[in-house]
């Protein structure tokens, strides 16, 4: 691993996710998460002020970036959380089919190799009944804006962990296996439109 890699690829990535409009959607998602979570692509744990621990009954966080892990775990102390983290991508989830209650995937889908694959692997790991939160940055419906995502993406993906900006998040989720029960999509304030046209909802098991 590269020195960017180790240590500007992640405050770089902090930084952009912790942006006020994207905290917003997290704090609007998460707090919906019950029972068994597991949350694909922690990262450096931004999504975790914002659960109710009241409401969980275990949490699990997989990603395959080990440098962020410490940064996740302080952030777990702060929250008053007690998460195990596993250094892996979502392409093989290492649980047992139906073991989780809920999936929380925040701005992660954009950045996995294989995210049908993926996406397939949280629907295996998901109890009957239980339900995906996902909240994700990508294609937007305007033709201007998806030839500029089309035409970034390549140079953007070596500097933000490979990252995706023009990756079609309904169609993805309807690849993977999944049916959505509540979707809002939007561009956030405050930035570029090619970065942030993005999708937040609940999905079940199709």
């Amino acid at each position: 691993m590269n020195l960017y890699d180790r240590f500007v690829m992640p405050l770089l990535i902090d930084c952009c996710c912790g942006m006020k409009p994207v905290q917003e959607q997290r704090a609007e998602l998460i707090p919906h998460a019950t029972g068994k979570v597991l949350e694909i692509g922690i990262g450096t744990g931004r999504n975790l002020p914002y659960y109710d621990s009241a409401k969980l009954e275990a949490l699990c966080g997989l990603d395959p970036a080990e440098q962020m892990n410490a940064t996740a775990q302080k952030r777990a102390r702060e929250a008053g959380l007690d998460v195990e983290l596993l250094t892996l991508s979502a392409e093989e989830i290492p649980a047992d089919t139906a073991s989780f209650d809920t999936v929380v995937c925040t701005f992660t889908l954009c950045t996995i190799p294989d995210p049908i694959k993926a996406l397939g692997e949280m629907r295996r790991v998901l109890k009957p009944g239980g339900k995906m939160l996902f909240c994700e940055h990508g294609r937007s419906p305007d033709q201007s804006v998806q030839r500029w995502q089309d035409r970034l993406t390549p140079y953007w993906k070596p500097i933000a962990g490979g990252c995706h900006m023009n990756r079609d998040v309904k169609q993805m989720l309807a690849e993977g296996g999944f049916k959505i029960n509540e979707v809002k999509s939007s561009y956030l304030r405050g930035g570029p439109k090619a970065l942030l046209w993005v999708t937040r909802g609940q999905a079940v098991a199709a």
